[in-house]
């Protein structure tokens, strides 16, 4: 079961303009193959599939908690793409006069014909997310490294877009992930040489190119966020639970 939290996981500036272009750059990151959809139901069927959870223990709540996190991603994402397409295009009641006739430039035109200018479940060039993306083999060492390059490849298509777009939102948005996109990059690692022995921190970093030459990745880093794996233990669930029966018994009552 997943906690639903209703916050975005960072603050994101407005954008200076709309941007649908930028919007579409930005879809990679979501429904791509090394996009956040894929990161997402790659984990969440590892660890729904995985067997020996006991003996195990350490390495299914890595892949579960990371699964868990990369929700937040996906809704972070579609935030980004959301916010860069309001105001492209104007509301009208009159469809003779055109009110679509910008978005024909547009490269992404699933954003104006199938959605209401906004996030949809597919890559940069439109094409749909698709299952073949997961990698469940039941093999844990397998599983670790696939999950392993999963985050590289997707560390190298975030820097990528980052270089695509100048947009504060877009960049913002694609610093927190370079940040996290870390954290997990390292963790699966530290989880292979823990489990193989084998030495990857020679691989590091992956793109060859620092967090820190991205100041809004730098920034979070400065604050330790590159430090911290994310968990949600049963105890704060229990302090959430609490918390939501209180706010509720206290709605009803006054």
């Amino acid at each position: 079961m997943i906690l639903r939290i209703d916050k975005i996981a960072i603050d994101l500036p407005q954008p200076k303009n709309p941007s649908p272009n930028s919007a579409a750059a930005i879809q990679e990151l979501m429904g791509g193959r090394f996009g956040e959809m894929s990161t997402l139901m790659n984990y969440t069927f590892q660890s729904f599939n995985f067997r020996g959870r006991d003996k195990l223990r350490p390495f299914y709540d890595l892949i579960s908690n990371i699964a868990a996190e990369e929700y937040s991603h996906i809704e972070l994402v579609a935030y980004a793409i959301n916010l860069l397409l309001t105001g492209t295009t104007k509301r009208g009641t009159d469809p003779t006069t055109t009110p679509l006739a910008s978005s024909v430039d547009a490269r992404n035109a699933y954003h104006f014909i199938a959605s209401g200018q906004s996030a949809l479940p597919i890559d940069s060039m439109g094409k749909p997310w698709d299952g073949s993306y997961v990698f469940s083999s039941g093999n844990l060492k397998l599983d670790l490294l696939h999950n392993f390059f999963l985050e590289c490849g997707a560390r190298a298509n975030k820097i990528r877009v980052y270089e695509m777009v100048d947009d504060p939102t877009a960049r913002a948005m694609v610093g927190y992930l370079l940040v996290r996109g870390g954290v997990h990059i390292v963790a699966y690692a530290r989880a292979l040489e823990k489990l193989t022995g084998a030495d990857l921190k020679k691989l590091f970093p992956i793109p060859d190119i620092s967090n820190k030459k991205f100041p809004e990745a730098r920034k979070l880093e400065e604050q330790g966020l590159h430090q911290i794996m994310f968990r949600l233990a049963q105890m704060t669930i229990d302090k959430w639970l609490k918390f939501g029966m209180d706010r509720i018994q206290k709605t009803v009552l006054n």
